[in-house]
């Protein structure tokens, strides 16, 4: 059976190499082969209204985790309740350390004077694979989510089986986004909000491709994808790339990013950030 959920999308998503514009109606039907194009539609989730058009009858919503929720620990942190947490696949996106995390500040992590800040997000880019995790969440989470990953712009996809099973229903995945967006709509064009998200950190640049990984965060990353085993650690090494879109995380870590692995995070860290 085909569902069809109507989502206006007048506006053109744009990823790093090209313009995709966005199909006004998401099906669910699994797809007759793989698209040999870059995401010809992606449907793109803009309040909380277009949330609840993927909640399933039992009042749960899939979450795609792609970075530190590769971890099942590290996802209960966040979501206590979580239900049915399984690894999957992602075609045509890549995973990119491009923007900065207010949350390493916070944390103390952060090296801004080494411009090691940068958590994670994916784009659309053709050809590659994800292997990423799916788990469901309760409905009456999303706006929790949706405050929590504000600077992220939030898909409806398709993940699948690691056999090629599309699933049933689809998950949210949060994507690159811009700084000209969030300042203009999650913002609402106020330089206070700014502030109080990234301006009181000395953050003027969301997205950025000249920094590099926060350490602690991407040795959480890398232990959290070996815990998944060797398919999705060689995956999340091999198609993990960092502002250049051209390093990859396991060349990086064999040259300007060695002894990575070998760092403790700090003891009030160990938990959260232990893979």
């Amino acid at each position: 059976m085909t569902i069809s959920l109507p989502l206006p999308l007048p506006r053109l998503y744009h990823s790093s190499s090209r313009v995709i514009r966005a199909c006004p109606t998401f099906s669910l039907s699994p797809p007759r082969r793989r698209p040999s194009l870059v995401m010809s539609s992606l449907v793109e989730l803009r309040d909380a209204a277009d949330f609840r058009k993927l909640v399933s009858p039992s009042g749960l919503i899939s979450i795609a985790g792609f970075g530190s929720l590769l971890s099942e620990r590290s996802a209960r942190s966040t979501f206590p309740e979580l239900v049915n947490f399984r690894v999957a696949r992602l075609n045509e996106f890549r995973r990119v350390l491009a923007h900065v995390a207010p949350i390493f500040f916070e944390r103390g992590i952060a090296k801004p004077e080494t411009k090691e800040i940068s958590s994670l997000s994916v784009e659309p880019c053709e050809g590659e694979t994800l292997i990423v995790t799916v788990f469901e969440i309760k409905e009456s989470e999303i706006p929790a989510f949706m405050e929590r990953e504000l600077e992220f712009r939030f898909l409806a996809v398709v993940p699948e089986t690691l056999e090629g099973k599309p699933f049933h229903n689809p998950a949210v995945l949060c994507a690159r986004y811009s700084d000209e967006e969030f300042f203009r709509i999650r913002c609402k064009g106020s330089p206070e909000i700014f502030f109080q998200h990234y301006g009181r950190y000395n953050i003027n640049k969301i997205w950025r491709d000249d920094i590099l990984p926060c350490r602690a965060y991407l040795r959480h990353c890398v232990l959290a994808a070996r815990n998944l085993g060797d398919e999705a650690y060689n995956n999340f090494l091999d198609h993990t790339f960092l502002g250049d879109r051209k390093t990859t995380i396991r060349k990086y870590l064999a040259t300007t990013g060695a002894g990575i692995m070998e760092e403790e995070p700090p003891e009030s860290l160990r938990s959260r950030y232990g893979g």
